[in-house]
C-alpha cells in the first residue's frame, strides 16, 4: 500500500518547515524518509546535493511519544546519541549537561521519566536530539500529547533554541495536525493531500516573529489551508 506518492520539493538551509495533512496521509512517514530512518520504495532523498543512502547524522528526531528509556536517568536519555557516536565518558556529560540546562531541565539530570510531567518528557526528547549537535532537527507532532499551557512555552522555547545562533540547529522539519500551529511557527507549510499523500501546495509564510495568534492574517492562512486539505 503506497503511503505517499509523487511528492518533491526542497527545503533550504536555514528553514523551519510545517508538514500538514488529514490524518493517515503519510506526514510522518515523510519525516522518516527525510530522516532516513525509513528508505523510500521509489525516488531518492537528496541532502547537500548527495543521495542519502542511509541515516543522515546530520539530523536528529522529536517523537511524538517521547520515547524515552524508562530506566534510565534525563541524564542517561539525553547521553544515548553521544553514546551511540563514540564520546568518551566525560565529554558527553558534560555536552549532556549544557542541554539539559538549554532546555530548562537544570536539577533534573537524575530523575527517571516516570517522575516527569509530560512537558518535561518532551524537553528531555528535545535536549536529547540537541545534544548530537544536527543541522536538521525532525519533529513528529512534538506538542500533541501536551496541556495547551505546555504546548505555548514549548513553541516559543523551540523558535527561541532555533534562532540561537550558538545552536547548531539551523533547519527544522515540523509534522503537525494544527494548522494554526503551522501557520504561527512555520516559513513554509506543506499541504498533504489524503491517503497515499500527494503535495497539494508550498505556502511560505511571510509574517514577522513574533505571531499572534489573534492576527487576522493568520485566521486568513489557516482557513486557506483547511480548505485545501478538505
Amino acid at each position: 500500500m503506497p503511503a505517499l506518492r509523487e511528492i518533491s520539493f526542497t527545503v533550504r538551509e536555514g528553514e523551519f518547515i510545517a508538514l500538514v495533512g488529514p490524518s493517515g496521509c503519510g506526514k510522518s512517514t515523510l519525516l522518516r524518509i527525510l530522516a532516513g530512518l525509513v528508505p523510500p520504495t521509489e525516488g531518492v532523498v537528496l541532502y547537500e546535493g548527495q543521495t542519502q543512502k542511509s541515516v543522515n547524522l546530520d539530523s536528529a528526531m522529536v517523537f511524538q511519544s517521547f520515547a524515552l528509556f524508562p530506566w534510565l536517568t534525563v541524564m542517561g536519555n539525553v547521553e544515548v546519541g553521544l553514546e551511540a557516536r563514540g564520546l568518551s565518558k566525560m565529554a558527553r556529560r558534560k555536552k549532556a549537561a549544557y542541554f539539559i540546562d538549554k532546555v530548562g531541565l537544570d536539577g533534573f539530570e537524575e530523575a527517571y521519566p516516570r517522575e516527569l510531567s509530560g512537558g518535561m518528557k518532551q524537553r528531555v526528547g528535545l535536549a536529547r536530539a540537541l545534544a548530537v549537535e544536527p543541522k536538521l532537527l525532525c519533529m513528529d507532532e512534538p506538542f500533541s500529547a501536551l496541556d495547551p499551557l505546555t504546548t505555548l512555552a514549548l513553541r516559543e522555547e523551540v523558535l527561541m533554541l532555533w534562532e540561537d545562533q550558538t545552536m547548531p540547529v539551523n533547519t527544522i522539519i515540523m509534522v503537525t495536525h494544527i494548522i494554526e500551529e503551522a501557520v504561527l511557527m512555520a516559513d513554509r507549510v506543506l499541504v498533504l493531500s489524503s491517503h497515499p499523500g500527494t503535495l497539494l501546495a508550498d505556502i511560505p509564510i511571510t509574517l514577522s516573529r513574533p505571531r499572534d495568534k489573534k492576527d487576522p492574517v493568520v485566521d486568513e492562512l489557516s482557513d486557506n489551508i483547511f480548505s485545501l486539505m478538505a
